[in-house]
């Protein structure tokens, strides 16, 4: 055999070893539900046979037999979301891409039957890429960072999922409970209107008296209005993010209130201790950092010239003679560099290098400063929600319970009485607001603690 034929035999066992290599999407999986354990509960997934797929649909069933917790409906997205299986699966495309980047291109082989007179020529040649197995081992980096690079990603894509699912599961239980409380403020309203009616046809009651209680009316109408459309929102995109079909729709039940505040808000020495060492958001820009500085360095060469070797074994036979001959040898095929120097090219890899770079850096500099300005928002939101919870809204009723006392006296007026419930209405309203913005508050920071701040553009 000859040296050729050899050196081209050598690469293709090299290529078949580097394909041993690589990392599948089991893989990817097991490194996300270990990095991101308080998100994915280790249960991440690919449904790829009708047994896992009916497995999960069993956890479906069980888990819409009951009103759906926020824990539950994280585990629900796990186990149905289309949304989230085709995240996994685009993931695995981007793990095999980056393998196949650690692969040498497969050898030509030429076949060529030549007659001239008495002679027939059989020729073969069998060549490969000189540049591409000189640069085998930097491939080998560069699909292993790439191939790093798509496993983070995926952590990050199924991290910023979670996130969504549980801030969606917040809005709808709070809506469905602004709406609950504004049916109840209709209905006393409604209730006020028609008594200021009946008064003012007896006489006990002047005209702008009776349409002041009638405004209130149609304005608690109105806010049940878009109550209702608001519930309706949140709800629908609660169903979105889990992934329900119209009959899962139909039996998903959420609790009638948001969960109780904790006993006390988490400190920033926890939220320090608790922050990832090794934030997503920093991987994976160190990530393409590092991707970028390989794929310059394997591409610069490219761009000046492209080099081809191969071995021939050619057999001539002539006719006339009788007779066999062989013939050996090997060829370079270089590209020249006459019109395109690759000035361009070099200019792009090193423009891309550096905007890596910067990128990296501006990542950097900003997790700290993401991750105060999001305890920042959940500390707030806690100390919000609570002055409402533990002053507002007790004072508020403490000033409703003394004003029945009064009317229970005849010290007041039954429309003095509800005047003090419509202002009542506002605290209570802004209490769940401000419990809702809490549990936000609280799913985001979550996020930002690992590197992935909901408000942040993804890097």
């Amino acid at each position: 055999m000859s040296p050729a034929f050899r050196l081209a035999a050598s690469a293709a066992a090299i290529g078949l070893l580097a394909g041993c290599a690589s990392v599948g999407i089991d893989d990817a999986l097991q490194e996300t539900n270990a990095h991101a354990q308080a998100f994915t509960q280790g249960s991440l997934a690919l449904s790829r046979t009708q047994d896992e797929r009916d497995r999960r649909s069993a956890l479906v069933q069980d888990l819409l037999a009951k009103p759906l917790s926020q824990d539950d409906a994280v585990q629900l997205a796990l186990a149905n979301s289309p949304a989230l299986q085709a995240l996994i699966a685009q993931s695995w495309a981007d793990i095999a891409a980056a393998d196949q980047v650690g692969r040498l291109p497969n050898p030509i082989f030429k076949f060529d039957r030549l007659r001239i007179d008495s002679e027939l020529e059989l020729g073969r040649l069998l060549s490969v890429g000189l540049v591409d197995l000189i640069l085998l081992p930097r491939r080998l980096a560069i699909s292993k960072s790439q191939s790093s690079q798509a496993r983070m990603q995926l952590t990050a894509n199924v991290i910023d999922q979670v996130t969504q699912v549980r801030q969606a599961w917040v809005r709808a239980v709070a809506a469905q409970q602004t709406l609950k409380y504004a049916e109840q403020v209709n209905r006393s309203a409604e209730a006020s209107a028609e008594l200021a009616r009946r008064m003012q046809q007896v006489g006990n009651f002047s005209k702008l008296q009776r349409a002041r209680q009638q405004a209130f009316y149609a304005d608690a109408t109105t806010r049940l209005a878009l109550a209702r459309h608001a519930a309706t929102a949140a709800r629908e995109d609660l169903i979105r993010a889990l992934g329900l079909d119209d009959a899962q729709a139909a039996r998903l039940s959420l609790p009638e209130r948001l969960p109780d505040l904790p006993q006390a808000a988490r400190t920033a020495e926890e939220i320090a201790a608790a922050a990832t060492a090794q934030r997503v958001d920093v991987r994976i820009a160190r990530a393409r950092l590092e991707a970028a500085g390989q794929s310059q360095g394997i591409n610069l060469l490219s761009t000046f010239t492209e080099v081809e070797v191969g071995g021939r074994h050619d057999t001539v036979f002539d006719d006339a003679t009788r007779t066999q001959s062989t013939r050996r040898g090997f060829e370079v095929d270089i590209r020249l560099p006459l019109f395109d120097w690759g000035t361009a090219r070099r200019e792009a890899l090193d423009a891309e290098a550096l905007a890596a770079a910067n990128r990296y850096d501006a990542t950097v500099r900003a997790a700290s400063s993401q991750l105060r300005e999001s305890y920042s928002a959940y500390r707030t939101a806690h100390d919000i929600a609570r002055h409402y919870r533990d002053e507002i809204v007790p004072l508020r009723q403490t000033m409703t319970e003394e004003n029945v006392l009064r009317y229970n006296g005849m010290l007041i007026g039954v429309f003095e009485l509800l005047a003090e419930a419509r202002d009542q209405i506002a605290s209570v309203s802004a209490a769940i607001d401000a419990q809702q913005q809490f549990w936000l508050a609280d799913a985001a920071l979550a996020a930002s603690t690992i590197g992935r701040p909901p408000a942040a553009t993804n890097p």
